[in-house]
């Protein structure tokens, strides 16, 4: 009976995860071929070139506002329990340069070639309009958060108001707080995860027993989420740290290499456009492989990082807004492309038939020997580690939203996250992965159904930050 029921619950769970990422559409290609559509792809894209032109294409315009907010922003706040816009940001980071970054480039390359490189730009530029519209609303409807000191919200708080009349008395809405609860469905299997990504890599580099590190990373990780305000300040020196030395690393691979240059961009750009590119590379690879498995890790539209948005301390919601708008740029355009540019400037028949980290290994054992081997375990460690960090900080508002103000439930769900960090460290469950996937698909679907109604207060903010904020 028990063995009925398990297969019952995964035979539920493959059939949403289908229905969120199996071809809900097929598009006739030349020599028969098709080409097949998800319902988040057709969901997330239309959103990004609507958002894209309702902003007045704000990725471009307001650049260099982006990074001129970032720079008046890098100061921790002095009070206990708020966060900077930047810590905001930088906690979003942390979740978004996660194993997406490594495996998930090199898994839509292998798919698509290199063109997939371009569409994964193009999607970031889309992606960034989204992320402004969602992180703006967050700061909008962010409330006190009477736990942890400071704010908290996210779409689960707009839902609410959204979908429940001022004075009604409603504590909860359906739709808000089945956002929360496949949030936190998603967040915990990300963490089983995490920790085998981490496991393998260190077992690959160092020889080491996942066993061992496992209690090393659990115990760590226990350490930090189980402290009250520990997890903001760790990642505040972790993030940038470990993004500058993958990308000064990157930097290296590519001056050694300076002469591939323009091959490598020649390949990537006319394989984007090429027929067979298009149909592999572009829309089937980039944003099917990336939205699955990390290419599409920046997270514009599903509702996670205005977890992290709402908690800023800042002055005005548009700033935040920008704010998170340049964390899909430092993800995609900066992070995503360090991986690709590791990956095209090694000969092909060193890692023909390899996959995964295995193919990414030995990619940088080219570059740089057997340093490569290790520091890519360890970047990998740091931005997995980071990864859990940041989705606890994500899960926070929305076990309050579903639970209640209390310390039991935050610290439950911290040890549930805990148990499986520790289980995916021990052995991969393709079950827990997938119900990871069907998690943050619902958290699109239903974040959507609030961006769209709820755009205008977004748009009015803008206009009213351009009008009478922005330095010109």
């Amino acid at each position: 009976m028990r063995f009925d029921l398990m297969q019952a619950i995964q035979a539920v769970i493959e059939a949403i995860y289908h229905f969120l990422w199996g071809d809900l559409v097929r598009i006739p290609l030349p020599g028969g071929s098709t080409l097949g559509l998800s319902l988040l792809v057709l969901i997330l894209v239309p959103a990004g070139v609507y958002f894209t032109v309702r902003t007045r294409f704000l990725p471009f315009r307001l650049f260099p506002e982006m990074m001129r907010v970032t720079l008046e922003n890098n100061k921790q706040s002095d009070s206990e329990g708020h966060i900077s816009g930047v810590q905001a940001l930088i906690v979003s980071t942390a979740c978004r340069v996660g194993m997406g970054n490594l495996v998930g480039v090199v898994a839509a390359i292998s798919a698509g070639g290199a063109g997939a490189v371009f569409w994964m730009w193009i999607m970031a530029l889309l992606g960034s309009a989204t992320a402004f519209i969602e992180a703006t609303l967050a700061q909008i409807y962010k409330e006190k958060d009477p736990l942890y000191g400071g704010y908290r919200g996210g779409p689960a708080y707009y839902l609410h108001h959204l979908f429940v009349k001022e004075g009604s008395g409603r504590r909860r809405s359906v739709i808000a707080s089945l956002f929360a609860l496949s949030g936190l469905v998603c967040w915990c299997g990300i963490s089983q995860v995490t920790a085998n990504s981490i496991s393998s890599s260190f077992e690959n580099a160092f020889h080491i027993p996942p066993l061992w590190s496992t209690v090393a990373l659990v115990a760590l990780a226990a350490v930090i989420v189980l402290r009250k305000h520990a997890t903001v300040k760790v990642l505040d020196r972790m993030v940038p740290v470990m993004a500058a030395c993958y990308f000064f690393i990157t930097l290296f691979i590519i001056v050694r290499n300076a002469g591939q240059l323009p091959g490598v961009f020649g390949r990537i750009f006319a394989e984007a456009f090429g027929l067979r590119q298009a149909v592999a590379g572009g829309i089937g690879a980039v944003i099917m492989n990336g939205a699955k498995r990390g290419l599409f890790s920046n997270e514009a539209g599903s509702g996670s990082a205005p977890c992290a948005a709402a908690a800023a301390d800042i002055d005005h919601p548009a700033k935040e807004g920008l704010l998170q708008a340049l964390g899909v740029f430092i993800d995609t355009l900066v992070i995503c492309s360090c991986s690709a540019m590791i990956m095209l400037l090694t000969p092909e028949s060193l890692t023909a038939g390899l996959e995964g980290m295995d193919l990414l290994q030995a990619a940088m054992r080219y570059h740089l020997g057997e340093f490569g081997v290790v520091f890519i375990a360890v970047i990998l460690w740091l931005f997995s580690f980071s990864t859990f960090l940041g989705i606890l900080f994500y899960a926070r508002p929305n076990v309050a939203y579903l639970f209640g103000d209390n310390w039991l439930s935050q610290t439950l769900y911290k040890v549930l996250a805990l148990v499986m960090l520790f289980v995916g460290g021990l052995a991969a469950y393709q079950f827990v992965w997938d119900l990871g996937d069907v998690g943050v698909g619902l958290m699109t679907v239903f974040n959507m159904v609030a961006l769209f109604p709820l755009a205008p207060k977004a748009l009015a903010a803008l206009r009213d930050y351009e009008e009478n904020h922005l330095k010109r």
